[in-house]
């Protein structure tokens, strides 16, 4: 496994280039908002930690988790596997986020709100400190200053260590950087859809700028560039998986992506464990790119993830001839 810090401001602060995403973990979701599906298929906690323990095998250091990802269940059972298996706390680096759960605020980014939750991921987790603190999206309305200001002090008082911003548009990114100032951005970044890691990106220069890594979420597009979908059985998910309302999952979706899976095949090979290696090396051979968060259910997956931290980096040939199998058009993911 290899490591890197997670931006130029933290370069104290280093993780594996595979981190594991926990959103799986939490579980069937729904959002208290729209009441659309915001979660994953359930998942039973002795594979959980079966999985963890591949990562932590294979150096994972990096856990990547967020106050609505079950409603706090995946950090409760992060924390407790962790115990379960002996993990030394100050070996890992462990982030969650906040800003998709409001509860009963009126908006999810008071200063009120974000210290209540900011303690609440505390307890969750079991540990005194936070070593990324990501604000989860950038529909800041009127409190970017004052969510940024908190987000300093929660810094000075030891309960955040490094601060990360996620968000899904190039505006986003532009009206909070300047503001929030982050050691750390993070949003998707995949075969299939690339604004914001790509050469010459708006968000891109923004990291030039102002010293930020990048953590990309969903390397293997929610499982779309393993080829474990048959376009003739489109996937039928449980009720509270995000997935069942993409239309990338359904049969006119997934035919549309079949040739480009055959051509990824053709070229790294058809085994699930080769596509997630190349997926995965795709999206960390580009610049300020500093690791890639694939989610897990089970010891299986986990194996998967973990496969591109033992394959060589990815060429700049290869990344540019896997960018042109999925040019011009991108799904969106």
């Amino acid at each position: 496994m290899r490591y890197r810090p997670i931006g130029k401001t933290r370069p104290e602060i280093k993780v594996s280039e595979i981190g594991f995403g926990c959103w799986t973990m939490g579980g069937p979701n729904w959002s208290l908002a729209t009441g659309r599906p915001v979660g994953w298929g359930d998942v039973n906690e002795d594979e959980i930690l079966e999985g963890i323990k591949v990562g932590l095998d294979a150096g994972v250091n990096h856990w990547d988790n967020a106050d609505v990802y079950g409603n706090g269940r995946a950090e409760r059972m992060l924390r407790d596997v962790f115990g379960k298996l002996g993990v030394k706390r100050d070996e890992q680096v462990i982030s969650t986020k906040t800003g998709h759960f409001r509860g009963t605020a009126e908006h999810a980014y008071e200063p009120h709100h974000i210290r209540h939750q900011c303690e609440q991921s505390l307890r969750n987790l079991g540990t005194d400190h936070i070593d990324i603190y990501y604000f989860h999206h950038g529909d800041y309305g009127e409190h970017l200053e004052e969510a940024a200001g908190v987000m300093r002090e929660l810094v000075a008082e030891g309960k955040v260590r490094a601060v990360g911003q996620s968000a899904y548009s190039d505006e986003d990114f532009e009206r909070a950087i300047p503001v929030l100032k982050p050691d750390v951005l993070q949003s998707w970044g995949n075969m299939l859809k690339d604004n914001f890691i790509c050469p010459g990106s708006r968000v891109q220069a923004l990291m030039d700028e102002y010293g930020c890594g990048f953590v990309a979420f969903a390397p293997l597009g929610k499982g779309l560039l393993l080829g474990k979908f048959d376009a003739s059985k489109p996937p039928i998910f449980e009720p509270g998986d995000v997935r069942a309302q993409m239309e990338d999952f359904t049969k006119e979706g997934l035919t549309e992506l079949a040739p480009k899976i055959e051509r990824l095949k053709a070229r790294f090979g058809d085994s699930v464990e080769e596509l997630a290696s190349a997926a995965c090396r795709f999206v960390l051979a580009h610049p300020n790119v500093v690791s890639v968060i694939p989610g897990f259910r089970n010891a299986k997956q986990a194996r998967c993830n973990v496969r591109a931290g033992e394959d060589e980096p990815m060429d700049v040939q290869t990344v540019d001839l896997c960018r042109a199998i999925f040019a011009p058009e991108k799904a969106v993911v």
